[in-house]
């Protein structure tokens, strides 16, 4: 094993793999230490068999409006084992594309737990072999965060990275947090016959997203027949039956949920035990190691990327922060990230996506707004496809036309969010987007019709 790098990389998910890819591009010298799977969460245990899963599920949606399409069939049946089994091979394809470009960028994979005990030196166990570098990025993510009144036990009580690999259905779940994966997990599940309640404390789903688009997936959800409380927190389950107990307080009143299984989605907690930082002095806090803009620590040559330094838990944002990280080390100059204008994507169906301010934000920022909406019946595409239900809305400074936000729900709309990136990130406005061209008929002829209503003058609805 060599022991000299200009770079070590610990971690190996969306964040850590892209530093070391780009660091090999540009001739620099690199490992990458992973205790586990090549990847991290995302491709192992999260984005991508998730993704997987639900395109499962998409299909059997299908299959559950059969009649809408004149299909008949007999003795149908779906085996979720199956889909769990088609989930691990997409997984075990990404996992080895990712060994094939860390060989080919010439980056050293060791495999090991990496933790720093000195001034660019990494231990790397069970070995014992101590690795010099010349700078350090720690990319090692973060895991499901608990609660005391919700103890996980994996059996019962179990979060994403359980529930990622369950080849048996419950009859029944219990989910606790109504974001991104306690959505998904709830379309998931629903459409191969599970009885599914969403917890969630806020007063409504995923509310992090602009209130209309809240809106309207609690109006999917309620057509799908999925239960949810909203404005509701669980104090206590009991796992001493057969079942599973789940006490929740809504409005001051108890009630108490039966179910099998209870998945808890609550958000994250960022990994940083056992990594030495103490050692050097790196600073944290509550949310992670803290950062600057160019992803260094308070500690010269040791950097942080991705859900570690908590300041956007999202797989692209990793990747992005590795560029910036990366480059600095190179002596490229780099741009500051802007969070805000981040893309956010939501895999349930209807599908959610969006990026910038919300209109509340907007407006609470003293900002003076037009919006622009397009109603997803309105869509020719759409109507084709047999997913008529959504809405794209497009919040817009009324003066210059400039895009301040874009919130969609509806089929595919993850793949619209690079238009309106490119969008922003162009100076353009809704007046440029509403010139542009788009094929019809397409689901992106949606984001043209909003651009147009912002300006009162939207054709198709």
């Amino acid at each position: 094993m060599e022991s000299n790098y200009d770079l070590v990389v610990i971690g190996s998910g969306p964040g850590g793999y892209v530093a070391a890819i780009r660091a090999g591009q540009l001739g620099l010298k690199t490992a990458i230490i992973e205790k586990e799977e090549l990847g991290g969460v995302c491709l192992n245990w999260g984005c991508i068999p998730s993704k997987s899963l639900l395109k499962n599920a998409e299909i059997l949606s299908y299959f559950n409006r059969a009649d809408e399409f004149g299909l008949k069939m007999d003795n149908f049946h779906a085996d979720y084992s199956v889909a769990i089994d088609r989930s691990r091979e997409v997984v075990d394809r990404n996992t080895k594309g990712v060994a094939f470009l860390l060989d080919k960028n010439k980056v050293d994979h060791i495999q090991g737990t990496a933790k720093i005990v000195g001034a660019g030196k990494v231990e790397v166990t069970p070995d014992g072999n101590v690795i010099e570098a010349k700078n350090i990025i720690v990319a090692t993510g973060a895991r499901p965060r608990s609660i005391p009144p919700l103890p996980i036990d994996g059996e019962k009580v179990i979060t994403s990275r359980e529930s990622i690999v369950l080849s048996d259905l419950p009859e029944s779940i219990v989910i606790v947090g109504g974001g991104a994966i306690g959505v998904e997990f709830a379309y998931i599940y629903k459409m191969y016959g599970v009885q599914v309640t969403i917890v969630e404390m806020l007063p409504r789903l995923v509310p992090n997203e602009d209130e209309d688009i809240s809106a309207q997936l609690e109006r999917a959800f309620k057509r799908a027949r999925i239960d949810f409380l909203t404005g509701a927190g669980v104090t206590a389950v009991d796992i001493s039956g057969s079942g599973v107990t789940v006490t929740v307080d809504k409005d001051g009143t108890a009630q108490t949920l039966e179910c099998d299984k209870v998945l808890v989605a609550i958000g994250i907690q960022p990994n940083v035990e056992d990594l030495g930082l103490e050692s050097v002095g790196i600073a944290t806090d509550r949310t992670g190691i803290i950062v600057d803009d160019k992803m260094a620590t308070n500690v010269a040559g040791i950097y942080a990327i991705g859900d570690v330094n908590g300041k956007m838990p999202l797989a692209h944002v990793a990747s992005a922060q590795a560029a910036v990280a990366v480059e600095t080390i190179a002596g490229m100059e780099t741009q500051p990230l802007d969070y805000t204008y981040m893309p956010r994507a939501t895999y349930c169906m209807p599908q959610i996506a969006s990026f910038g301010l919300t209109e509340a934000q907007a407006r609470e920022e003293g900002k003076e707004v037009n919006v622009g909406t397009f109603n997803v019946q309105a869509n020719g595409k759409a109507l084709a496809m047999g997913e008529n239900f959504g809405l794209v809305k497009l919040v817009v400074d009324a003066k210059y036309g400039e895009l301040l936000g874009g919130h969609m729900i509806g089929p595919e709309v993850t793949e619209l969010l690079g238009e309106l990136s490119m969008t922003r990130i162009l100076e353009g406005t809704v007046l440029e987007l509403g010139w542009a061209v788009h094929a019809h008929p397409s689901i992106s002829e949606m984001l043209k019709e909003a651009a147009l209503s912002a300006q009162g003058r939207t054709i198709h609805m």
